[in-house]
């Protein structure tokens, strides 16, 4: 059983910087098959965006494609390293209630651990562990 985040998270996660259009940060959503990137400045992480985030505070704020992403991520995010244990993040998860952690290092992303990934590890037999683990649909 997996002792640490390295173990579950997916590494080289998919990162936007903050100047570029939230357009940008949905085809890198499209093409990688995630529903969340890393929001960069400079290359270090300053945010989080989701699917959600640009739904929310873009489309229905009738924001358009060319919005910085800076102006739909959330800045307040719960980050951790690589050695963070499992169980604590799980707990990060459930107390700040959010679905994906971005792994950090120097303050630079080396990775992002969701839900799935960790139901997964845990629940492999689990409805969610199902979901997680099929193929995409386009």
């Amino acid at each position: 059983m997996a002792r640490t985040v390295a173990d579950v998270m997916t590494t080289h996660p998919a990162a936007v910087e903050c100047d570029q259009p939230v357009k940008v940060a949905a085809a890198l959503m499209r093409d990688n098959d995630t529903g969340a990137i890393i929001v960069n400045e400079n290359g270090r992480m300053r945010g989080i965006v989701t699917d959600r985030d640009i739904a929310v505070r873009c489309v229905a704020d009738d924001k358009g494609p060319d919005t910085p992403v800076r102006e739909a991520c959330s800045t307040s995010v719960e980050a951790i390293g690589p050695d963070t244990s499992v169980d604590q993040a799980v707990k990060l998860m459930r107390s700040h209630h959010v679905r994906r952690l971005p792994v950090v290092e120097d303050g630079r992303p080396v990775g992002i651990v969701s839900l799935g990934d960790l139901v997964m590890e845990r629940e492999p037999d689990s409805a969610l562990a199902d979901i997680s683990a099929a193929e995409a649909t386009r």
